[in-house]
Parts: C-alpha cells; structure tokens; sequence
C-alpha cells in the first residue's frame, strides 16, 4: 500500500512539473509585449503600478481604444444604444474622426 501512494505522489509531482513547464499561450499579441517593454522611466527604469499600466494603454492606444470609446457614444435621441445600420455608420465616422 505505501508503494502504491508513494508511486502515486511521484507520479502527480512529474505532472505538475511538466505542467508548469509547458509554454503558456501568448494572452495578448506581440505589440502589446513590446509597449510592456517600452514602459521605462525617463531615468531607465522599469514602471510599475499605474504608470506603467498609462503608459502601456497609451502605446497600444490606436484602434482597440477608439473603437471601445466609439461603442460607449453609440446612443440615440431617446438614450437608448443604437442598433443595426444605424450603429455601424456612426462608429464608422466616431473612429474616422478619431483617426484624425
């Protein structure tokens, strides 16, 4: 019997090293690792905190941002969001007019 557990604890500990092994999936794509890289200090230091959270969300900025700030605008007269066509010809012209 104590073959048995020791055999068993063996086997979950090669497991679980394996496991922490093995490549995690990338969470965000490679831009997003070089604005982590580019969060440095005007002294050459690493940011951290809220400072280098700003500064990531200002690099990647761009699209993803004008697009999540365009959804939040799409609203009609009457308050309620806009739907269908009329949706997607406003957050066409929110995001050419955020291009500028």
């Amino acid at each position: 019997m104590n073959k048995l557990i020791a055999s068993a604890l063996v086997a979950l500990f090669a497991v679980n090293i394996a496991h922490a092994q093995a490549p995690a999936a990338p969470a965000a794509p490679a831009a997003a690792g070089n604005c982590e890289a580019q969060a440095v200090s005007k002294s050459g230091k690493p940011l951290s905190g809220a400072a280098k959270t700003a500064s990531i969300k200002k690099c990647e900025g761009g699209a993803a941002s004008a697009a999540s700030a365009c959804e939040g605008k799409a609203v009609g007269k009457n308050g309620k969001p806009l739907a269908g066509a009329a949706k997607t010809a406003f957050l066409k012209k929110c995001e050419a007019d955020a291009a500028k």
